[in-house]
């Protein structure tokens, strides 16, 4: 399975290609608008999301809602491109408008014009931007639906903002409802706090960024290998997630703290009856580059959004003088889109590992393929 994205931020639209979907896999397009919808919303989002109301329409590779195994390609298109296609129509358009200079720390903007030989960072920030990933919203969406078939499913939640944690120990059935908070968080005092700790941010032209779980149910034992290290598990995983906009670390099971901790404290040890199993679950359910049977759970770290409305000191990459950072629409804190997109990508990343191993043209197949093997 394979995905390939293109468009710009403010061009006509956002299109994908998936290939390797076997046939016969339902396809549910609300489940498709409604995870976009959750990629919009969140306390501290900005503007744009009140233009932009994305929905995904698919072009081909499915009728009547089943994919046909070809491969199947959408698009969402920006209805902001309206305000936009006279400074960045591919057919002809004003390019001195709207040019961006004073290169903006923390994005990709410096790094970008002198990689690409450009003189504009809007050149670069159309793309680089975290618009991108309505994209991966659809593609991971859709890949839940194949993992669904299986049984297998992802969610998470929202475990901290700008350093005020929501420290509950939830199980899976539980994460669901946090997608009914304004913070995707289940604390609701840890959730009001950090919503009082974004206001403030907004006043001062500040931005947050939080940390994310995200759990993965229901996957059997052996996905991944420990024979190459291109095919770990938990790598494949960590450069889905670290791919995503903004996304600094990520950790799995006990992560970091296992190197204040003595082995005996960190290693789930293995018990037998009538099957094998761990009471404990610090491997976070990967262990040796596969998967264990157990619950995978990761944890990203998502940086504060770079793009301040106070604008941070930088340089004017035409004149060299010094100058504040140039501003984009922005938001404070889009830690629930960052939820949802890394739900995604952790997702697509998962059904490809699935599909890699269990292979099938349509999804009888893979559904058998998959009931055979051992937990």
């Amino acid at each position: 399975m394979k995905l390939t994205t293109a468009g710009e931020s403010h061009g006509k639209c956002l299109v994908g290609i998936i290939e390797g979907l076997p046939s016969n896999l339902k396809i549910n397009i609300g489940e498709i608008n409604r995870n976009l919808s959750l990629r919009q919303s969140g306390y501290g989002r900005g503007a744009r999301q009140k233009i932009e109301s994305d929905k995904a329409e698919i072009l081909s590779g499915v009728r009547n809602l089943l994919t046909l195994g070809s491969p199947l390609a959408f698009a969402v298109v920006n209805k902001d491109y309206e305000n936009w296609k006279d400074i960045i129509a591919p057919e002809g358009c004003d390019v001195t408008k709207k040019r961006v200079t004073a290169v903006r720390p923390g994005h990709a903007d410096l790094t970008g014009l002198l990689k690409y030989a450009q003189d504009d960072a809007r050149n670069i920030l159309e793309r680089a931007s975290a618009r991108e990933t309505a994209v991966r919203v659809v593609a991971g969406t859709i890949a839940r639906q194949y993992l669904r078939a299986l049984g297998i499913e992802v969610s998470g939640f929202v475990k901290s903002v700008c350093g005020v944690s929501d420290n509950g120990a939830y199980n899976f059935g539980q994460l669901q409802a946090a997608k009914s908070q304004p913070l995707f968080m289940l604390d609701e005092k840890a959730q009001n706090e950090a919503m009082r700790k974004i206001d403030e941010l907004k006043k001062e032209g500040d931005t947050a960024g939080g940390i994310i779980e995200i759990r993965v149910h229901g996957l059997k034992s052996g996905f991944g290998s420990c024979m190459d290290y291109s095919s770990k598990l938990d790598a494949r995983l960590a450069a889905a997630v670290m791919s995503v906009q903004a996304i600094k670390g990520v950790e799995f099971g006990m992560g970091f703290e296992t190197a204040n901790r003595a082995g005996s404290a960190v290693h789930d040890e293995i018990y037998y009856n009538g099957a094998f199993y761990r009471k404990t679950n610090n491997a976070g359910g990967i262990e040796g580059g596969m998967s264990n049977g157990e619950e995978i759970i990761l944890r990203a770290a998502m940086k504060p959004i770079p793009t301040l409305m106070k604008g941070l000191n930088t340089v004017d990459y035409v004149s060299k003088q010094p100058v504040k950072a140039s501003t984009e629409r922005s938001d404070v804190c889009a830690i629930c889109a960052a939820e949802t997109i890394l739900e995604s990508v952790t997702a697509f990343a998962l059904a490809e590992a699935v599909s890699q191993r269990l292979g099938g043209d349509n999804m009888d197949e893979v559904i058998e393929r998959y009931g055979a093997l051992k937990g």
